[in-house]
């Protein structure tokens, strides 16, 4: 057995030793020595091999699957530029806190710095979002196994700590299995018997516990993170009569812990002055949130505390005053009084802002992006999936939808970008075995056209991906280049229209494509199916920023009274 082969059967091996379970293979050559490994090992039934020809997308796929599994998956690739098309997905696991392996095949020390093809300095190209480990090249001589295994080992505790790890592995020829000569060590034994076992970091409580007062008028928003820290946090909010305001991704865990979670929060925070009697003294946030601007600008009105162990902790408006890692009921003695009235005020303004909201969309031609959202929310099967594209779905969701605590929500929120949103789709599909569903605009949908490709022997997800298609890039319409005055430019450089035929995009990927006409129509295309299918949803930009205007303005009146 040749080195190459002999350090490719020692890496698998160790990785299905330490309880990987789910990794994805993009063919090259300079890895072909843990293809043939990786072939072997799913072939035994030790691991679930997926095989993707796009490293981008693939990153963005094993991203998925450890967010539904909740463990780290790995994912490989060969040298060369292969592995700077993992950095989007490594960036996003980074900032959200999910654990993955990259395990980069790369050229030996003496091909460096020759002109060789696909060679470049790639060792902690990731920079700070990664661990780098670096293996020596493998040589026949002794004592390199238990190397091998422990470099492994400690890559994957270190992925288990919510951390992208980079192993990056050099590779002589012959990289293709050759037999003769035994290896020197067993390559499944340890000397004197040792073996290497993972170790992770004690997700016992934090010891930086609440100090501080927290006042009876507190508002709590939650955001993406831990669930378990949500919930818990979400407990003190049951307790002490705190309305709790929740990102999508945040709503169950909240409401799992007992809280009263608001419907439409961003609207009630984003209609300008709020009344007096729904004023917070405080604001406590649990973990990350990302979408509001609304919520943003309550933060900068009132003394902030957060709830977090990230190491990016989100306060670009540099105002938390507190930041602590841990919220539980026995923090309740730090809340100082009780105001029946203040959890009941909120909920009235909420049921006003319902109200509001359903008369303004049943009087608004269907489909909006905010008819989708609510549609979509409120027809899943329970026990089902969902993940929401970054730019407006996400967004409107958080508006309009009601927060179902049967259904378990994913986005990519570290970053927010709209690379590899099918691609995580795809991933927490297959991880998860539920009923899946995503909602995308169609620039998210055509970013990640590649998350598409499934060649014919792999596992295809079953996933419906809805795809609201307004040509275009919809969320600019409602920023500040949306405005008239810009309106002589805006069109090409931020609208972006594309006229890509998706039907065709579908079926040239062999999947099922469907474009419902009406409301029933869309209801019906979101009945659970096998496969990968694709809704699509045609609507127009033109109107957007006027009808969000209106929706602001409708619910601003509806909770001054």
């Amino acid at each position: 057995m040749n080195p190459s082969t002999a350090m490719a059967t020692v890496v698998v091996d160790e990785l299905v030793r330490n309880g990987v379970r789910q990794v994805v293979l993009c063919p090259g050559s300079r890895d072909a020595p843990l293809a043939f490994a990786l072939a072997e090992a799913a072939e035994r039934g030790r691991l679930t091999l997926h095989v993707r020809v796009d490293e981008r997308s693939a990153g963005f796929f094993a991203l998925g699957l450890g967010r539904a599994t909740g463990r780290p998956a790995a994912v490989v690739c060969t040298s060369g530029t292969a592995v700077a098309n993992l950095h989007p997905s490594v960036l996003e696991a980074h900032h959200s806190g999910v654990g993955v392996l990259l395990i980069t095949a790369d050229r030996p020390p003496e091909l460096h710095g020759t002109g060789a093809n696909q060679t470049i300095d790639q060792r902690n190209i990731f920079g700070s979002a990664a661990v780098a480990v670096d293996f020596p090249v493998a040589e026949r001589r002794a004592g390199l196994n238990p190397v091998w295994r422990g470099l492994v080992c400690r890559g994957v505790a270190r992925a288990e700590t919510g951390r992208p790890v980079q192993l990056n592995i050099p590779f002589r020829e012959p990289l293709v299995p050759t037999f003769g000569d035994e290896w020197p060590d067993a390559l499944d034994g340890r000397p004197g018997g040792l073996r290497w076992t993972t170790w992770s970091a004690s997700r016992a409580l934090p010891g930086n516990r609440v100090d501080f007062p927290l006042p009876a008028r507190t508002l709590m928003v939650v955001g993406s993170g831990d669930p378990a820290r949500a919930t818990s946090a979400a407990g003190v909010a049951a307790k002490a009569g705190w309305p709790v305001v929740a990102e999508p991704v945040g709503a169950a865990a909240a409401i799992a812990g007992g809280a009263r979670v608001l419907r439409g929060g961003p609207l009630l925070l984003g209609t300008g002055a709020l009344p007096a009697h729904l004023r917070p003294d405080a604001v406590v946030v649990v973990g990350r949130p990302t979408l509001s601007r609304g919520v943003r600008g309550l933060m900068d009105r009132v003394p902030v505390y957060g709830i977090g162990d990230h190491p990016q902790w989100t306060d670009p408006q540099f105002v938390a005053t507190h930041v602590r890692s841990w919220l539980d009921q026995d923090d309740l003695a730090h809340v100082t009084g009780h105001e029946p009235g203040w959890l009941a005020g909120w909920q009235d303004a909420e049921d006003a802002a319902g109200v509001a909201v359903a008369d303004l969309l049943a009087d608004e031609p269907w489909p909006t992006g905010l008819h989708i959202a609510r549609d979509l929310v409120d027809a899943l099967p329970p026990r089902s999936v969902l993940f929401l594209g970054s730019s407006n779905p996400v967004r409107d969701v958080d508006l309009v939808a009601h927060h179902r605590p049967d259904v378990v929500v994913h986005a990519n929120r570290g970053v927010a970008g709209i690379d590899g949103n099918l691609s995580t789709a795809a991933g927490i599909a297959l991880g998860g075995g539920t009923p899946a569903y995503a909602l995308v605009g169609d620039l998210t949908f055509l970013h990640d056209a590649n998350g598409l490709l499934i060649g014919p022997g792999e596992q295809r997800p079953d996933l419906t991906v809805v795809v609201l298609n307004d040509n275009g890039g919809g969320i600019f319409s409602l920023l500040e280049q949306g405005a008239a005055e810009h309106r002589g430019s805006f069109e090409r450089v931020f609208g972006t229209p594309h006229g890509v035929d998706l039907a065709l995009l579908c079926a040239a990927h062999r999947v099922a494509h469907t474009r419902p006409k009406s409301a029933a129509e869309f209801r019906a295309a979101l009945e659970p199916r096998p496969g990968l299918n694709v809704v699509e949803v045609c609507a127009s930009r033109d109107g957007l920023r006027d009808l969000h205007a209106r929706l602001r303005s409708a619910v601003g009146a509806a909770i001054t009274g």
